[in-house]
């Protein structure tokens, strides 16, 4: 990856991080600080990236490609142009809903193409498909090709909850064992499943455990609900493979770092998770070699 980030002087990089426009009016919007709370985080571009700078950390940034839920999107383009504003905090993801077929791949070759992507988001329960849909094998393939990874959401989607029928959202979507298949039939693709996989936590770390290439982000809950399981593996087996990421702006890295410090992480892992394990996915100068 052609990136300018300054490894070395960052404290943290947050994996996963929503750049979009305020959410409240809507049912998606209200439901969702509802079930997160409001974390306070402002919402506009410049917000954020003062927000990380001020902070010495780096975020992945990306947009969600979804119709499902009526929450208002930006576009990849805005997402692009975001980190070219703040290439010292920001690392670029596309995020395209498969379904849309070949206007998605052409979207995929043509950001991809342009050297400012450097993943891809996807959200199987809002884009409603399952990961190992043969639909979205094409679009895999640009990324594959391409050596960038690719970030599920994974487990209980908060977007929907509480609303009648959860918004039209499945959740059996978002079950990391179909994530499986896309390992073995791309297994040069980095693949990162997002969030602590709520009901299915120990299919996620299987699949992790045993795939080389795949990593699991924290993101979306704070640390102090994570069960003792995925502390257990996290502290041991999966210590590389385990990444920081905090979901802004419906939770916030001040919040989930002060709930991280007081869970029963080893001293010599929380590095690895706060910043050098994503420096050596992300090919960021700065890492331990």
């Amino acid at each position: 990856m052609n990136l300018k980030l300054n490894a070395n002087k960052l404290k943290a990089i947050d994996v996963h991080v929503h750049l979009e426009p305020q959410a409240s009016g809507t049912e998606a919007g209200e439901a969702a600080k509802k079930y997160f709370g409001d974390s306070g985080a402002a919402r506009d571009a410049k917000s954020l990236a003062d927000y990380y700078r001020s902070r010495n950390m780096a975020c992945v940034v990306f947009t969600v490609d979804e119709r499902l839920s009526g929450v208002p999107r930006v576009s990849n383009d805005e997402v692009v142009q975001f980190a070219a504003d703040n290439p010292d905090v920001a690392i670029a993801f596309a995020s395209i809903d498969p379904t849309r077929g070949p206007e998605a791949i052409k979207e995929a070759r043509r950001l991809v193409s342009s050297g400012m992507v450097h993943g891809l988001k996807l959200h199987p329960p809002l884009q409603q498909f399952f990961p190992n849909d043969p639909i979205a094998y094409p679009l895999y393939e640009v990324f594959a090709e391409a050596k960038l990874p690719v970030l599920f959401h994974t487990g209980h989607s908060g977007i929907g909850t509480g609303m009648p029928g959860g918004g039209g959202i499945r959740l059996k979507y978002g079950n990391p064992m179909h994530i499986d298949d896309v390992a073995v039939d791309f297994p040069s693709l980095p693949i990162i499943m997002a969030h602590p996989s709520f009901p299915w936590q120990d299919e996620a770390i299987s699949v992790c455990l045993h795939k080389p290439t795949v990593y699991i982000d924290l993101s979306g809950w704070s640390p102090k609900y994570f069960s003792p399981t995925l502390v257990q593996y996290a502290n041991t087996l999966l210590k590389n493979k385990v990444l920081f990421g905090s979901d802004y702006p419906l939770l916030t890295p001040d919040r989930w770092i002060a709930d991280f410090e007081k869970i029963a992480i080893r001293d010599e892992v929380r590095p690895l998770i706060l910043r050098e394990n994503a420096i050596r996915l992300f090919g960021l100068n700065g890492g331990e070699s």
